[in-house]
């Protein structure tokens, strides 16, 4: 059968349901270089404004998926399964996850990726440890997995190309925010990995990607389906990202707010989501253990210490203070009543954390540390915030960055929980 790309952008702009093997044709001839950047532009802009349904969205990321290699896990002792999230403020949650569920008897190859604007990257906190590396082998994966239990690493290049291809198209052609493309893209590298059950942490709220309840449900519910419809047990968890997660955001930073978790103590809320989280996913691999135990008697933060050392890293690695620390205050006496994810994440960005563009560099060093946290009370000139960056100017664009970050008022914000709600099949 004869396809032509022009009828396929015209039939989904008119609302009308692609065949599978036109969207079969479609990918693989964008990926080949017979479709052109300006076709594959108006069938994005198609299906952001008409969607995709259940089936046209199983195929689009069944071509994405076979378009690359996949990692095989068949074989390993240990049952995988893999967490994502979709990115947040002060969100280093992976960092003490991977190893803690890999304390509890289960293979965690966590494929992460790097910061962009105000959210962080995985890969960027882990990389402020010398020698840590984050480009490894399928073979230096599985046998991590094997041996430690745990790997945090970069997803390879020959892993689902077309959607690389396709999320670059999308970045400039305000095309992002479309639902099945978020969740194609997101589910065809995971589904890639090879992992047996996936747990996605959805945020939402003001410093999530997703700020509006219904449309993060949503994007949970679809990403659960391809999961599903591709074998592989999915549960998304919403969680809410109107503050920051923890004091920390930066990148050696959360690092060490990370080790403080391992080691039993740390931020309430960071441990209280990574246990929650662990929970589900030792519940899809029929695992019985606990996770909070596991941080309190020293195993997690041993299977860290493993996974850091396998990858290069050095676990005891002091990291330096930032060259610049000044400290944020209180303008008025008052009841925190708003302290905004997006705000701090911004302002870290600002001080050299994060990066505009995807081939900018990061300073390990900068970040923010949140001194205080919503509902308290403070007094005038108490310090709020911590602010660690390299050098002036980034300091300087720190500071430009704080307005609207806290709202001190004489009222009590509204209370919200952490973990919103679960969605399964």
């Amino acid at each position: 059968m004869s396809f032509n790309a022009v009828e396929i952008i015209g039939a989904k702009r008119d609302g009308k349901i692609l065949s599978g093997d036109a969207i079969t044709w479609m990918l693989n001839s964008y990926n080949e270089g017979v479709v052109a950047e300006e076709q594959m532009s108006a069938l994005l802009m198609a299906i952001f404004f008409n969607g995709l349904n259940s089936e046209e969205l199983n195929v689009w990321t069944d071509v994405m998926i076979n378009s690359g290699e996949r990692l095989s896990l068949s074989g390993l002792s240990r049952p995988t399964v893999d967490k994502h999230s979709t990115g947040g403020v002060g969100d280093k949650i992976s960092l003490i996850l991977a190893p803690l569920v890999a304390a509890c008897g289960a293979a965690v190859p966590q494929l992460s990726g790097r910061g962009l604007g105000h959210t962080g990257g995985t890969l960027d906190k882990l990389e402020a440890i010398p020698g840590w590396r984050a480009f490894l082998s399928n073979d230096e994966v599985r046998d991590q997995l094997e041996s430690v239990g745990a790997v945090i690493c970069a997803a390879g290049q020959g892993m689902a190309p077309i959607d690389r291809k396709l999320y670059s198209l999308r970045d400039v052609t305000s095309t992002v925010e479309s639902i099945p493309l978020i969740a194609s893209s997101i589910m065809s590298k995971k589904i890639a990995e090879g992992t047996e059950a996936l747990v996605l942490d959805v945020k939402v709220g003001r410093g999530a990607f997703m700020k509006d309840f219904d449309r993060a449900k949503k994007l949970a519910e679809t990403m659960v389906s391809i999961g599903t419809q591709h074998g592989v047990k999915t549960v998304a968890q919403l969680t809410n990202m109107n503050v920051p997660l923890g004091y920390a955001a930066g990148n050696a930073l959360e690092v060490i707010e990370s080790v403080d978790v391992l080691r039993g103590g740390g931020p309430q809320d960071v441990r209280d989501l990574t246990v929650a989280l662990a929970e589900i996913m030792l519940e899809l691999v029929g695992l019985k253990a606990n996770p909070a135990e596991m941080l309190d008697n020293g195993k997690a933060y041993e299977a860290y210490r493993q996974m850091i050392a396998a990858q290069g890293g050095d676990p005891d690695y002091e990291f330096p203070r930032a060259a610049k620390i000044e400290t944020y205050e209180a303008p008025r006496a008052g009841i925190v009543n708003k302290l905004d994810a997006l705000g701090v994440g911004v302002v870290a960005w600002r001080l050299g954390a994060g990066r505009a563009r995807k081939e900018d560099s990061v300073s390990a060093a900068a970040g923010v540390r949140v001194l205080v946290r919503e509902g308290d009370r403070v007094e005038k000139g108490q310090p709020l915030l911590e602010l660690h960056a390299d050098d002036d100017t980034h300091m300087q664009s720190g500071r430009d960055a704080l307005e609207g970050s806290f709202i001190i008022s004489d009222e009590a914000p509204e209370s919200t929980p952490l973990l919103i709600k679960q969605v399964r099949n």
